[in-house]
């Protein structure tokens, strides 16, 4: 009779645990199969898998004892784990099985079971991790092999991968560059990192960036957010791809739209862009605007005559020269063939843009040599006004034009002519420029001379001085008044050789008088704040030696505004005067910029009343109390007072009893010529003389 072993259930548990993760297939079912014989010592057992129970009848749950003596003794139980079905053990040839047979059966079928749930959900995990690796290998070779860079980095711009474009792009690798933040590879002229709506990402823009070799380029930037698995956004996942030469394609495009070929000037369709913006601008500042349509003449007959190449090149020189007498911010462009247009905004009154015109045209009066050639051109330029004129660009470059053919109506073929488009202002100009080429002859013609007008001292009614008037003695329109050239004269800046030569005119004069024997006076010259420089001591001592003049003949007259900027300059201008023995006098007091604190630190000799308030004397109060402190004011800083525009005695009057010292006006005298203010002086200083001021 066979007498089973006592079976080594804890071995075989093992070497069932053992089975399971070292074999498969044919091999684990083989050894399964000997191991539940060896627990149930039992000559025939096998383990079947669930794939083959099912060509099987369906067995019973639990396993069973035999029902009857007569049959086959068997075990059999199912392998599971909760829902899982793995196969069953199935055990046979012995006389009789126990009960402890069958729980060794049950615990075993219950290891199995175990065993393998474990081991099936190792075996799909692992399946998955490779997968997973797989594909991340497989987006990270796609990442690497396309052209793109792309670039991750947490929110504070840290960068945390960086594929093989990047590398590509930048010259970095991605050991030198994760971990470094996104700045690093700014151009200097770039923003910080930080932007809020970078965060949302979604957005595409350009931006210059830098390689490694220094190098900085135009990239194309998308910007997309990074999320975590709960869709929070982490940082921001960055696009990038080099378009620097579609950039300078771009740039070559615009400058070909906007930009004249030949002399790099705007064209007209930038002008008219610019001239826009910059209307908008005058718009808000309510100021004035100006266009200047420029056309050559006599340019058509040289480039007919020598060529198209000696007509680009000289069309160069024009533009260069043009540029070089405007400001930075004003405009000047090509609009074809020898038309050119100049923008003015920056300009305080509409009558500066003849100004300018004629320093545009005065570029043109020095010959331009090409290849040999001395070629001379002129100008007709038209000027349109806004807002006057027009509103926008391209009305007043209509209106402009418009003004240019008139200009080169007037002017003739060859002649350099300007005209506003408006009627007014362009007889304002017209007779503004005549004004100005007159006083520029009359300069070297000897049209000026030089008017007197006696200042008397009330006290004695002595002449004991005159304020030298410049006057012009036009040749056709006979004397102009000194309202019509002298403000110009200020505006140009040819006030200070009017200036030069008032100077020079009275020393001259004052001289004759003083060889001719008459009583030292004091000669009163205006200076005006152009001529007020650190030049002008050495100009006046130059003038008294070369005339032999003694200081005490000559007094300058300076306006309150001249000394209003830069005082410390001023006053020493004013030590150097007075140093050398000439007495200065300020002129117009109490209209302009009066400061007791600064009036008190110059080195004056008198203070002048202005007309504008002796006029109203004695029966304005104002005036009167105007004067009286004004006179009030010199006493005390022990400054002489004279009163200028006194035409009745009433006005007299009241200045003498005021305490003024002395006086100018219609009352005594008009202005004279130097003969009759000789006569004048001769008379008045005659023994017994009476005067009006006694």
């Amino acid at each position: 009779m066979y007498a089973p072993p006592v079976p080594d259930l804890l071995t075989n548990s093992a070497a069932l645990c053992d089975a399971v993760l070292r074999l498969r297939g044919t091999a684990l079912i083989e050894e399964l199969s000997r191991i539940v014989r060896a627990v149930l010592s039992s000559p025939l057992g096998e383990f079947i898998p669930a794939d083959a129970v099912a060509l099987l009848l369906e067995p019973p749950l639990e396993p069973v004892l035999a029902a009857n003596d007569d049959a086959v003794p068997s075990l059999t139980q199912e392998v599971r784990f909760d829902d899982q079905h793995f196969g069953r053990f199935v055990v046979s040839g012995r006389a009789s099985y126990s009960e402890l047979d069958r729980q060794h059966l049950a615990s075993l079928a219950s290891l199995l079971g175990s065993v393998m749930q474990v081991h099936s959900v190792a075996q799909r995990t692992t399946h998955a991790y490779v997968q997973v690796e797989a594909q991340l290998q497989h987006q990270a070779q796609i990442l690497d092999q396309i052209h793109e860079s792309v670039l991750t980095m947490d929110m504070n711009g840290f960068i945390i991968s960086w594929n093989k474009g990047a590398e590509r792009l930048f010259g970095y690798t991605a050991v030198e560059a994760v971990g470094r933040n996104i700045l690093f590879l700014y151009d200097d002229e770039d923003i910080g990192f930080h932007d809020a709506f970078l965060e949302q990402g979604g957005r595409l823009m350009e931006v210059r960036r830098k390689k490694k070799s220094g190098e900085v380029f135009w990239a194309s930037l998308s910007l997309s957010p990074l999320c975590d698995i709960n869709d929070r956004s982490i940082g921001l996942i960055a696009y990038l791809t080099d378009i620097t030469e579609r950039k300078l394609a771009e740039e070559r495009i615009h400058h070909l739209a906007y930009y004249d070929a030949l002399t790099n000037l705007p064209n007209r369709t930038l002008l008219t862009k610019l001239v826009d913006q910059a209307l908008m601008v005058a718009q808000r500042n309510k100021a004035h605007g100006c266009v200047l349509f420029i056309d050559l003449n006599r340019f058509k007959l040289i480039n007919d005559t020598l060529g198209r190449k000696i007509g680009d090149e000289l069309l160069v020189e024009v533009a260069r020269r043009f540029r070089t007498v405007l400001r930075d911010q004003d405009l000047v462009a090509r609009l074809g063939g020898d038309e050119f247009a100049v923008g003015l905004f920056d300009i305080g009154q509409h009558f500066e843009a003849s100004m300018v015109a004629q320093k545009l045209l005065a570029t043109l009066n020095e010959a331009i040599y090409i290849d040999g050639h001395d070629l001379r051109v002129g100008g007709s330029i038209g000027i349109s006004v806004y807002p006057q004129d027009g509103n926008d660009a391209e009305t007043l470059l209509r209106l402009a034009d418009i003004a240019m053919y008139r200009a080169k109506q007037e002017g003739g073929a060859d002649g350099d002519h300007i005209a506003f488009y408006s009627q007014d202002m362009n007889q304002g100009m017209q007779e503004r420029m005549r004004i100005e080429t007159g006083l520029r002859n009359a300069l070297g013609n000897g049209e000026l001379l030089l008017h007197y007008q006696p200042k008397y001292a009330i006290a004695d009614g002595k002449i004991i001085g005159a304020e030298a008037l410049v006057r012009w003695r036009h040749p056709e329109r006979g004397l102009v008044p000194p309202s019509e050239f002298i403000p110009l004269a200020e505006a140009t800046g040819l006030v200070v050789q009017v200036g030069e030569w008032v100077l020079e005119t009275a020393c001259a004069q004052a001289q004759a008088w003083k060889d001719a024997g008459l009583p030292p006076i004091r000669l009163a010259v205006n200076v005006s704040a152009r001529e007020f420089t650190a030049a002008l001591p050495g100009r006046v001592s130059d003038t008294l030696k070369r005339y032999g003049l003694e200081p005490s003949w000559l007094e300058l007259e300076i306006t309150e505004s001249t000394l209003m900027h830069n005082i410390d300059r001023v006053i020493g201008i004013m030590d150097r005067i007075t140093a050398m023995g000439v007495t200065l006098s300020l002129d117009d007091f109490g209209t302009g910029y009066s400061s007791l604190s600064y009036l008190k630190r110059f080195p004056i000799d008198t203070l002048k009343i202005d007309r504008s308030f002796t006029i109203g004397i004695p029966d304005d109060t104002n005036d009167c109390a105007i004067a009286n402190t004004i006179i009030s004011i010199a006493q005390q800083l022990k400054h002489k007072v004279i009163a200028e525009g006194v035409e009745t005695m009433e006005q007299l009057t009241f200045l003498k009893n005021s305490g003024c010292d002395e006086v100018q006006g219609y009352l005594f005298s008009k202005p004279l010529e130097a003969d009759e203010f000789e006569r004048a002086l001769r008379e008045n200083w005659l023994p017994g003389r009476s005067s009006r001021a006694a």
